[in-house]
């Protein structure tokens, strides 16, 4: 099957495939669009069953990016970078100096950061092959660093937005919330929902997570299989994606979805389903875009902690207007939310064609 023909293909303007003999690594990078700027998107290690699959996660990751980007307001296009974790290619700094030199060898088309399976001191060893990489530790009052605890404080401001739409509550207290995933992102939440006096529960595959966070505050620990059909107020996921399909949706007894994992829906069309049970979903592109937010102030230099937070605090702003809008004309939220970043996406491409030609 050609790549054209890929269910998840959707006019990416480039996909490179990777491979270094000396390690072992084993990368794509999808380039989804540079309308906006160029393409922006962390690197997700992760042991994928095939290599196809590697290939779908890149395609539908890289066009989240481009999408969430767009809304956010970000001159960055969407990209994505996927190492297939094996253990004939096991971490080593080797392993991340070879994945750097592929970033540079797109001459800055793609910036890569941290994702899901990478950590900071992997980020160092790209960064000694490549400029094109951001994410890094910064002086304390600059942009930029750990980009997790700025996900996590859009995906907090984005569900109180949810809340007070959903459930017509001002404040968090005794609300009732599960966060399924606990790694960097989701024990930051954790600690911002219980500063805000919210019942959590919480389920992840690492025990060391699972410690961490009871340690820290009060919560109940579910497994992983229970805590999407638990009997909350609220569901956050902040794992890994593809977890409502027409096969779970049915069992959702959530009244909001509202978390930092990308991809949450199989497919479209699970938007419309969450719908027609009146559960509200907030799209994963634009309540987990803190993080992108951060990378692009520490990317272009110049900028502080302070700005970084005036902008991510504006993420409930585009959800209430999401909201409004699928409210408004009985659609889905997710796909009122694809419209909005299509629409950004063709405006500027049509803008960058009357300047070529203009020139």
């Amino acid at each position: 099957m050609s790549i054209f023909d890929h269910p998840e293909f959707d006019q990416h303007e480039a996909v490179h495939q990777f491979y270094d003999a000396a390690t072992g690594l084993a990368s794509i990078i999808a380039i989804h669009s540079t309308a906006l700027g160029p393409a922006a998107g962390g690197c997700r290690r992760w042991h994928y069953a095939t290599g196809a699959d590697a290939l779908t996660d890149a395609l539908r990751l890289s066009r989240g990016m481009t999408y969430k980007n767009a809304i956010a307001g970000l001159p960055f296009g969407g990209g994505k970078a996927v190492i297939l974790a094996s253990d004939a290619a096991p971490k080593s700094p080797e392993l991340f100096t070879a994945f750097g030199r592929m970033v540079d060898s797109l001459g800055g088309r793609y910036i890569t950061a941290e994702d899901v399976g990478m950590k900071m001191e992997d980020m160092h060893h790209v960064a000694a092959q490549t400029r094109y990489v951001s994410g890094l530790p910064q002086d304390v009052n600059a942009a930029g660093g750990d980009p997790s605890p700025w996900t996590a404080l859009g995906v907090f401001l984005g569900i109180e937005a949810a809340v007070r739409t959903r459930l017509g509550k001002d404040s968090l207290k005794g609300v009732r919330v599960a966060v399924q995933g606990v790694g960097n992102v989701g024990f930051n939440l954790c600690r911002l929902l219980g500063k805000a006096g919210a019942v959590i529960s919480v389920a992840d595959v690492n025990q060391e997570h699972l410690d961490r966070v009871a340690a820290a505050m009060p919560v109940t620990v579910l497994s992983p299989d229970d805590i999407l059909f638990a009997d909350v107020d609220v569901l956050a996921p902040c794992a890994l994606g593809k977890l409502f399909s027409q096969q779970t949706i049915d069992r959702v007894r959530a009244l909001v979805i509202a978390g930092a994992a990308n991809n949450q829906l199989t497919t479209e069309a699970d938007g419309q389903r969450l719908r027609d049970r009146n559960i509200l979903y907030a799209p994963d592109f634009v309540i987990n875009a803190g993080g992108i937010i951060s990378v692009w102030h520490e990317y272009h230099g110049g900028g502080t902690a302070e700005q970084v937070r005036a902008d991510v605090v504006r993420i409930p702003e585009r959800l209430d207007t999401i909201f409004r809008d699928a409210h408004a004309t009985r659609r889905a939220t997710n796909e009122v939310a694809n419209d909005m970043a299509r629409a950004l996406v063709a405006a500027a491409g049509q803008a960058s064609k009357k300047e070529a030609l203009s020139a």
